[in-house]
């Protein structure tokens, strides 16, 4: 069934400067704090990649803090560090004119504590990823479009990290039971399949952490540890994909906390391939599949050439991912869906089950245009309908089946002779040409002699 759709509505300009102006705050602001003036920083070299650690006295001794691979912008950050200062009032000032005057999605004041507190301890320093709905809140003001905030009401707060890379930082975190106590004592950790684990933890008033980490084999319940975080791991497949190359991104919380985000492109890709494992009629499936078709709808305005790479690379991670990807986008509302396809190159060949059937019902001729028109009906597996508006011109039946001249009974004839012949064109050029904006497909003289072919082909193999 299709879904109703719109292009999100741009933010004005002057909000998305406020808001890249609070980010450059909250990063320094956040620099600043978890380095103290009085240590130095000093670089490392391992496995041919240099990461940078900040050493200051400890009363045992001097202690390393993880900062993160080299990259220009970790070495801009530690050349400023000296002059870094703090931007408390001012960011709470810039968070209050982003809420109230511009209306931006905020999260609930429990959520934004709790998040805080992860970062305040050093989650997102560490390379940990906010993912889920509170990551999707960040996407308004990152992107400068207003997304529908009917996807956004959460009571789940979820961070992933690579097990790997928890393990290779050689920082950690306070543990995460610890973390989420200070905001709130109530919070126990929830029991897992695998005894003795803890990979979530909910509050008295219904709030829910949870960790997750990549998993690149068969599903599995089997926990992992997340050294850097202090708190096991859930591993669930596709997170890999999600959670590589992060994006900065402000809460509008407080001052705004800094936190670490899935790139939009990738979060919304993520979300067409989880709606189609969960199980039909799933109410988190429909919100995977509206925060899906919101960010797509406006990423191929926003950000066309990052959600193409994105797209290449799922799609050439194998049959698997390619199957779900075109499942994911047959749930779109085929405007969008064709938005995206046109954004990637990409057929409407990769949805499976879609396919095309004739109206039945008359058959018009415009005399003036002179071409027949008639119209058939896309559906795909997942029962969404569209109808598509199919055109020939008359030199072309001529050229096909004539010879000419045709007039409009002839047409009209022609179409009954061959109606056949005729559906099967319409679908190879609907499935498989590229696709362009509008319902309406425009036959050509080869796609209705490949159709030919194709179709002598099969009656001859039948005999």
């Amino acid at each position: 069934m299709d879904r109703p759709t719109a292009v999100p509505a741009d933010i004005p300009l002057m909000l998305q400067t406020v808001y890249a102006d609070l980010l450059d705050r909250a990063r320094s602001d956040a620099f600043a704090q978890a380095f103290p003036a009085d240590g130095t920083f000093v670089a490392k070299v391992v496995r041919g990649w240099r990461y940078w650690y900040f050493q200051a006295s400890a009363a045992n001794g001097r202690g390393q803090k993880y900062v993160g691979p080299e990259t220009p912008d970790l070495l801009q950050q530690i050349e400023a560090h000296k002059a870094a200062r703090s931007y408390q009032r001012d960011s709470r000032s810039l968070v209050a004119m982003l809420v109230r005057s511009g209306s931006l999605p905020r999260p609930l004041p429990p959520i934004g504590d709790i998040v805080a507190a992860l970062a305040a301890a050093g989650v997102f320093r560490l390379r940990g990823v906010l993912v889920g709905t509170v990551a999707y809140q960040t996407y308004t003001a990152m992107l400068g479009v207003r997304l529908p905030e009917a996807m956004m009401q959460t009571e789940d707060i979820d961070v992933a990290q690579s097990a790997e890379v928890s393990a290779a930082v050689r920082d950690a975190t306070p543990p995460m039971a610890d973390v989420l106590r200070q905001v709130d004592a109530t919070f126990r950790p929830v029991p897992h399949v695998d005894p003795g684990r803890v990979v979530r933890y909910t509050s008295a008033s219904g709030l829910r952490v949870g960790f997750l980490t990549p998993n690149r084999g068969r599903d599995t319940e089997q926990s992992r540890w997340l050294q850097a975080l202090g708190t096991d791991a859930q591993p669930l497949r596709f997170l890999d994909f999600l959670i590589r190359d992060p994006e900065p991104a402000v809460l509008l919380h407080g001052a705004g906390v800094l936190v670490s985000v899935p790139a939009p492109q990738r979060y919304a890709l993520h979300k067409l391939i989880i709606a189609r494992r969960r199980r039909e009629g799933d109410a988190k499936q429909s919100k995977d599949i509206a925060q899906a078709q919101a960010l797509l709808a406006a990423l191929v305005r926003r950000r066309p050439h990052e959600l193409h790479a994105a797209w290449a690379e799922a799609f050439g991670r194998g049959k698997r991912w390619q199957h779900l990807l075109g499942e994911g986008l047959g749930l779109l509302h085929p405007a969008t869906r064709d938005q995206v396809l046109l954004t990637v190159g990409a057929p409407r060949a990769v949805i499976p089950g879609l396919d095309l059937s004739i109206v039945p019902g008359p058959v018009g001729y415009d005399d003036e245009a002179q071409v027949l028109r008639f119209f058939v009906q896309a559906r795909s597996h997942a029962s969404s309908t569209e109808g598509v508006q199919c055109i020939v011109e008359k030199q072309v039946l001529e050229g096909c089946f004539g010879p000419g001249p045709f007039d409009r009974t002839a047409c009209l004839a022609v179409f009954r002779e061959h109606r056949e012949i005729i559906a099967q064109a319409a679908r190879d050029q609907y499935l498989w040409q590229p696709v362009a904006f509008g319902h309406e497909v425009v036959l050509t003289r080869s796609s209705l002699e490949s159709a030919t072919a194709a179709l002598q082909g099969k009656a001859a193999a039948k005999h």
